[in-house]
């Protein structure tokens, strides 16, 4: 029986333990956020081999002469029909894949194998769905036909032995038989026993928590759900204010900071914005709103909680270039004291701590309710470049400075 030639039985198993590899891989990355960065970055990789083998597999095609058709009748049309499918698969999965990363919002520079740098593909952002709903819909569909290819080399082996197997098999041997196909398993396997192990479980948040005036925030964190409540944090000064104020009677009470709470942040990108938020944060609040002179604020943020809706753009704000989570995990910032600068609103002069670098830092805030149950909004403008956040190339197009906004009820003690 005529076979398929030594480089196209080379390249057809290559590719096919690579989609395994890419399907064990992408099964998983939508749920791993920042932790997948890496894994991102390989995803990429082994998409721009497969589809340049693809290119090699097409030409030696046409090139090399192929073993004549064994089955005709709707047989064998549906076996081209999987092959053709299969061949648009391997071609416009990488395609789109390489299109959903062109347009992303935050542009993460690719390295093919941590080497060679793959350029971006010059397309509008408004196609960014398209490529990324694109790209979810061939997976699918590929994984279809990659069951189809299967179960009809099955067929011919098993069921008919007509040895059609033996064909994309360089010699007619058991042992090929086995450690051909083999390699497709090992491929999937792989792809599973490198991703990395699941995040543990927050604990779930006690009745009451143990340190007075702290609590950790759980809820996924949007600038624009606070925007409205900022509107009067500018608010002028009475002229009146500087008369003296009377004494406070006791120390300041500390504040517990309620379940619900957002922390935001938005930069402007080449002419849209990009918004997200902090998903995990404390806050020890000590403060009297009639006499905020004596306030004690301190506010710690987990820097890896930082989201901005998308898997490649947060594994990028984890990196080097922003907010650099393995050596500087945390932002603090901290206060002692609070102008009254409205009926309810306030500014607090700090120092911010981020990415290991320390500056003066201002936030403003505003307060409603009355007693022992408050509402806080607030608002902060940083001047990213003071503290080396977005440093490189893919930063390029980020206005110079970050608005941040934060909402949360708070009860005293």
């Amino acid at each position: 029986m005529q076979r398929y030639s030594r480089l196209a039985i080379f390249l057809h198993w290559a590719i096919a333990a690579l989609l395994a590899f890419q399907i064990a891989v992408g099964w998983a990355l939508e749920d791993l956020g920042a932790r997948g960065f890496a894994l991102f970055q390989w995803h990429k990789s082994i998409g721009i081999s497969i589809l340049l083998l693809t290119f090699a597999r097409i030409a030696i095609r046409y090139w090399k002469p192929r073993p004549a058709p064994v089955e005709g009748g709707w047989q064998g049309a549906l076996a081209k029909a999987v092959h053709a499918g299969l061949y648009l698969f391997m071609l416009g999965a990488p395609l789109t894949g390489w299109a959903l990363v062109s347009t992303a919002k935050v542009k993460v520079p690719t390295l093919i194998f941590g080497i060679v740098p793959l350029p971006h593909l010059p397309l509008p952002m408004s196609t960014h769905e398209l490529a990324e709903g694109g790209h979810g819909l061939i997976a699918w569909l590929g994984i279809a036909l990659f069951a189809l290819h299967v179960a009809g080399a099955l067929r011919h082996h098993v069921l008919m032995r007509d040895g059609l197997l033996w064909r994309m098999m360089p010699a007619r041997s058991p042992l090929l038989l086995f450690a051909l196909p083999a390699l497709i398993a090992l491929g999937f396997v792989l792809g599973r026993a490198i991703l990395p192990e699941p995040a543990p479980k927050a604990a779930a948040s006690p009745a009451k928590p143990e340190a007075v005036g702290a609590v950790e925030e759980e809820a996924p964190a949007n600038a624009a759900q606070v925007a409205d409540n900022t509107a009067n944090a500018a608010a002028p000064a009475e002229a009146d204010n500087a008369a003296a104020v009377e004494e406070p009677v006791g120390p300041p009470p500390s504040w517990t900071v309620q379940p619900g709470g957002t922390i935001g942040f938005s930069v402007g990108n080449s002419g849209a914005t990009i918004s997200g938020g902090f998903s995990k944060w404390t806050a020890k609040i000590v403060m009297d709103p009639d006499h905020p002179d004596g306030a004690d604020i301190r506010v710690e943020i987990d820097l890896a909680s930082a989201s901005v809706g998308d898997n490649y753009q947060d594994g990028m704000l984890a990196g080097d270039e922003f907010f650099g989570v393995a050596a500087h995990p945390k932002a603090i910032f901290t206060a002692r004291g609070a102008q009254k600068t409205g009926a309810n609103s306030y500014r607090a002069s700090g120092t911010l701590n981020l990415k290991g670098v320390s500056k003066p830092q201002s936030i403003r805030f505003t307060l409603s309710g009355t007693g022992k149950a408050r509402k806080v909004a607030g608002s902060a403008t940083i001047a990213r470049a003071a503290f080396d956040v977005g440093n490189g190339a893919s930063s390029s197009g980020l206005d110079p400075k970050v608005s941040v906004s934060f909402a949360f009820s708070a009860k005293a003690e």
